[in-house]
């Protein structure tokens, strides 16, 4: 009998905990990414704090500039606790990929340059644990963007490859072709590369994305963003 009480005791907060991360989930569906972080990180659970590592990195993109650099090192702070938790959770190397990548462009080259091989060691951790992810793949053609835009040399010592840019945006966008992120991070890295011989497939990828329809808040910022590009660009 007490084996019987104990098995449903753990039944019911397993439940608990599901339905919570997915209230979360939610939450930050909606656009209210404190709420997320606070929810995922009272979970104490490596998929909550990831939630809240996701929340607080998408909340510093709408933060005031001010906010942002210490917003991104507390979701490096959650990512990491995430990992500590679960060392086999493909999200929370993904969260601690996303976070580095977003700081990494906000504090410039010097600063950014150490946190390469992070970066790319995390999303490597991340896919080979969940082949399928498909933010894993634009998160890495956006790493190789990057490192190949700052010059020859930088790209050799880290060994980002320009080839890897389209290859990796294929295989995120076949897994998850609705995603608007990835077509306009597609398109941002193409013109990284080279704005003039890349404008037309960027255009392409551009007018993808804003005939797709946005399910969350982000959705919606990246619809506008991806907008906005395209009126740029034509």
């Amino acid at each position: 009998m007490r084996q019987l009480i104990l098995t449903a005791l753990l039944a019911v907060s397993t439940v608990s905990l599901a339905d919570s991360l997915k209230e979360a989930n939610t939450l930050l569906d909606k656009g209210d990414w404190q709420a997320a972080t606070a929810m995922g990180t009272a979970l104490n659970t490596s998929d909550g704090f990831a939630v809240a590592a996701k929340a607080t990195t998408l909340g510093a993109s709408v933060s005031a500039e001010a906010a942002k650099r210490g917003l991104l090192e507390k979701a490096q702070g959650y990512a990491n606790q995430a990992v500590k938790l679960n060392d086999e959770n493909a999200s929370a190397y993904f969260e601690l990929a996303r976070a580095d990548g977003r700081l990494a462009q906000f504090v410039g080259i010097l600063q950014s340059l150490p946190l390469a091989r992070d970066i790319k060691a995390a999303l490597q951790k991340a896919i080979s644990l969940d082949p399928k992810m498909d933010e894993g793949y634009a998160a890495l053609g956006l790493w190789n963007a990057e490192l190949v835009a700052k010059g020859g040399f930088v790209a050799f010592s880290y060994g980002a490859d320009a080839s890897q840019v389209t290859a990796n945006f294929e295989k995120a966008v076949a897994i998850a072709p609705t995603t608007i992120a990835h077509r306009l991070e597609y398109a941002n890295s193409l013109l990284k590369l080279d704005s003039t011989k890349n404008k037309a497939a960027a255009l392409a990828q551009l007018k993808k994305a804003v005939t797709l329809a946005p399910v969350t808040y982000w959705d919606r910022q990246d619809l506008a963003a991806a907008q906005k590009k395209l009126n740029d660009l034509q």
